[in-house]
């Protein structure tokens, strides 16, 4: 019992026991220094998490989250067999889920910490900007395209693409009446994403293309477009 009783410390320092275990284990801490320590200390630290967590997230957030969400694909819930558990095996479950409640505020936390005290790059105005609008591609991959009228211009997201050989690239077209004119080359920025690409967006233009080109891009696009976006 005395073994299991030093298990409760982090349930305890965040009030998740019952009156019986309360009582059980406030006897406890007072044979037990290690025990005392440890509650005053993740109290200590919860204080200083929740007050942490306060710090205002940059405006762009919203979106890149959002973003991530449209092309992140979800999988169904995984239904757990439901067993009966004894006391002891209820107190595992519940430092294990203390432990991993405490990881998750623990990065949010260092996120805040982050954000308040090492200098940040600027935030994307596009991203920023008040009228920015997420607007979802169709074909290979996920692509999505943050769009602000109010400054023409938009900012690329994308993922999932197949890979391609070192002879060819991801290349960027604006459409439109006009035809179609390179914004550039796609950069990979891991495996499965491409590096986030910023481009102005001039008048007549109704959707944007990626098509694979030969290493160096070309003047028009040469195949089919593999991922669409519409912006009308």
């Amino acid at each position: 019992m005395t073994a299991e009783l030093h298990t409760l410390t982090g349930a305890y320092a965040l009030d998740a026991v019952s009156d019986v275990e309360r009582a059980e284990f406030e006897r406890h801490l007072g044979e037990c220094p290690a025990c005392r320590q440890e509650v005053a200390e993740l109290r200590a630290t919860g204080a200083r998490l929740g007050v942490a967590a306060e710090v205002t997230p940059p405006p762009e957030l919203k979106l890149v989250v959002l973003a991530d969400v449209a092309r992140t694909r979800q999988v169904p819930p995984r239904v757990p067999v439901v067993r009966k558990l004894s006391r002891a095996k209820t107190w595992q479950v519940r430092v294990a889920l203390f432990g991993a409640a405490a990881a998750a505020v623990a990065a949010v936390v260092l996120a805040g910490v982050q954000t308040t005290t090492v200098p940040q790059q600027k935030a994307d105005p596009v991203l920023a900007a008040p009228d920015a609008t997420a607007i979802q591609g169709t074909g290979q991959g996920s692509a999505t395209l943050v769009v602000s009228r109010s400054r023409n211009q938009a900012v690329l997201l994308a993922s999932g693409l197949p890979a391609l050989d070192a002879a060819h690239v991801y290349q960027v077209w604006l459409i439109g009446k006009g035809g179609a004119h390179s914004a550039g080359l796609m950069q990979p920025e891991s495996p499965d994403r491409m590096r986030p690409m910023e481009t102005t967006l001039p008048a007549g233009v109704d959707r944007i293309g990626i098509t694979v080109e030969p290493a160096g891009g070309s003047p028009g696009p040469t195949t089919p477009s593999v991922t669409r976006i519409d912006l009308t």
